[in-house]
């Protein structure tokens, strides 16, 4: 997708580059109810390997429900999920916890622990991971996380003295000093002025472009859309409703899928 921000940057597809396109995550005919509620009634799609899929959906309509049974929060009535070749149905204890590793997650607020500084917040996961590093290697990943989301001054502040983009900003860095081969955000222009909310959309591009993540980016940002997505789906009433580029979608004829281009 070509952007058109001040700072642009062609970013281009997997399949742009010339890099073998296959897909991450396989979602079949997806069932999810919640009491008497089928929140998912017969889902399919798919994301490319170092794609951006964008979800659309009003209230309710599964976006969140749809994330949780991508990692194994919820368990789906019926239907078939396979990220990174495993079937998350089949995976129990161990295996589902490693296929995790491989997955980050932004929070709407960033998720810091407030009572850890920036520093100690990065070094949480490295700790979790359970293996031997030297503090010198330790520092070094902080660092060079911190630096790939423009924050490496912040280091040593408190979460309370962060700016509500910076502390997206460091959620962020957490989750990348793992090196996930997916991500997924979660609303993440939510409550930001439109400036910071322009900045945090065109990281989402460069760590995309940086470490070739895939990425399913849940919003009801219209811009962050337009900068981010080089696909879009629109779910409603549990099934994908409509699927294609923001700029063939902006074209649609379609009422629902106009309604969230003509806010």
């Amino acid at each position: 997708m070509e952007t058109t921000t001040e700072d642009s940057t062609v970013l281009e597809t997997a399949a742009d580059k010339g890099q073998p396109v296959d897909d991450v995550v396989q979602i079949e005919h997806l069932k999810k109810s919640l009491g008497m509620n089928y929140v998912l009634r017969d889902l399919t799609l798919r994301v490319a390997r170092g794609e951006n899929l964008v979800v659309l959906g009003k209230s309710g309509m599964g976006k969140t429900v749809l994330i949780k049974c991508l990692v194994g929060l919820m368990t789906p009535d019926d239907g078939k999920i396979v990220v990174l070749g495993k079937n998350i149905l089949d995976l129990k204890g161990k295996e589902l916890i490693e296929l995790r590793k491989k997955i980050g997650f932004l929070f709407q607020g960033g998720a810091l622990y407030d009572s850890m500084s920036v520093r100690e917040n990065l070094e949480f996961p490295l700790r979790m991971q359970l293996r031997s590093r030297s503090r010198a290697d330790t520092d070094s990943l902080v660092e060079e996380a911190l630096y790939s989301v423009g924050l490496a001054e912040a280091i040593d502040k408190m979460p309370s003295e962060l700016s509500g983009g910076m502390r997206k900003r460091v959620g962020l860095a957490r989750t990348l000093i793992l090196r996930p081969a997916i991500m997924l955000y979660d609303e993440p222009t939510t409550g930001l002025d439109p400036i910071t909310s322009r900045e945090i959309s065109s990281l989402i591009l460069k760590v995309q472009e940086k470490y070739n993540t895939s990425s399913i980016i849940v919003t009801h940002d219209m811009e962050c859309v337009r900068i981010t997505s080089n696909r879009v789906v629109v779910l409603h009433n549990g099934v994908c409703a409509a699927e294609g580029s923001y700029e063939s979608l902006v074209m649609s004829a379609d009422k629902l899928v106009r309604s969230f281009f003509e806010q």
